[in-house]
């Protein structure tokens, strides 16, 4: 990726996220349309035999799909599925071993920003929140405690023997809801959207999504990075401002003498590059370091 931030100038990276996000749908919806299967859990043929879904190259859903007869597994949910059943399995490795490497070498959380239904049903709630004059906290809960409640749920899914976010997980109720019709985890859903229209400003994704956290963790070795021309900054706190994460994570390179945002909790949205009158942030790739910089992850 090259200088493709020219931010208020033409291309925009919301715009491309928005697409991504929304192929990301169809693409787990073409194969139940294709097999004449209807969505939320309707039967959209007749009476003629039709083929399952299952039988074609791509099925499945955000947690455990299948591409060509490969079974791709969602390695949070791995984990707590290897957790609560006490035994692990190389062909559960395996499985999960395609999405982290993409994910690990794009940046963890980018799922968060270019894929999850869930953060892009909140950024129209933001979005109207905004509208409406609503004010909530801007950061009621640290952002780094969803690392913590990650943690928390592996190990309860040992306790209980139940892979405990899957049970409830609201990003597996948007996806699977809008295929199956399952409802399991809708009133989750529900509640995290009160909470960030009446709590904190997106309080579910920046501070207590256990998948987040997840991908927080991986997210400081990813090398689709923002970088800032600090020279470039007229220190206007736009970028600040639209950040989908915390603003907090681009003070070292606003501050500091970092060139790019490290902080895990960066989903290369590009949200700060659209919004910079200056053009300082740009998306890049590698994780360049000034010579006798410090590293600050933030």
């Amino acid at each position: 990726m090259s200088d493709a931030g020219t931010a208020s100038h033409g291309f925009r990276w919301t715009w491309l996220r928005r697409g991504v996000q929304a192929a990301a749908l169809v693409l787990f919806a073409l194969p139940l349309i294709a097999a004449g299967w209807g969505l939320f859990g309707l039967f959209a043929g007749g009476e003629e035999t039709v083929s399952t879904p299952a039988q074609l190259p791509f099925f499945g859903s955000l947690s455990s799909s299948s591409i060509f007869g490969i079974e791709v597994l969602d390695p949070f949910a791995m984990l707590q599925t290897a957790a609560a059943s006490k035994a692990f399995a190389l062909d559960w490795a395996l499985a999960a071993l395609p999405v982290l490497v993409l994910y690990g070498l794009i940046r963890g959380r980018a799922f968060c920003g270019w894929v999850c239904p869930v953060n892009l049903l909140l950024e129209l709630f933001d979005a109207l929140r905004r509208k409406l004059g609503m004010q909530v906290r801007e950061m009621p809960v640290p952002r780094h405690a969803k690392m913590g409640i990650a943690a928390a749920v592996v190990v309860l899914s040992a306790v209980t023997s139940i892979p405990v976010f899957e049970a409830f997980s609201p990003i597996s109720a948007t996806n699977k809801g809008i295929l199956f019709g399952a409802v399991t985890g809708l009133w989750v859903l529900a509640a995290i959207v009160l909470a960030d229209l009446f709590w904190g400003h997106r309080v579910w994704c920046r501070s207590l999504c256990p998948l987040g956290g997840f991908y927080e963790a991986l997210g400081r070795i990813g090398q689709v990075n923002v970088r800032f021309d600090r020279e470039a900054c007229i220190h206007c706190d736009s970028c600040k401002n639209a950040c989908l994460c915390d603003p907090a994570i681009l003070d070292p390179v606003l501050t500091e003498r970092a060139v790019i945002v490290r902080a895990g909790d960066c989903m290369a949205c590009g949200s700060c590059i659209d919004a910079c009158p200056a053009n300082a942030p740009s998306m890049r790739l590698g994780r360049p370091t000034p010579p006798g910089a410090p590293i600050t992850y933030g």
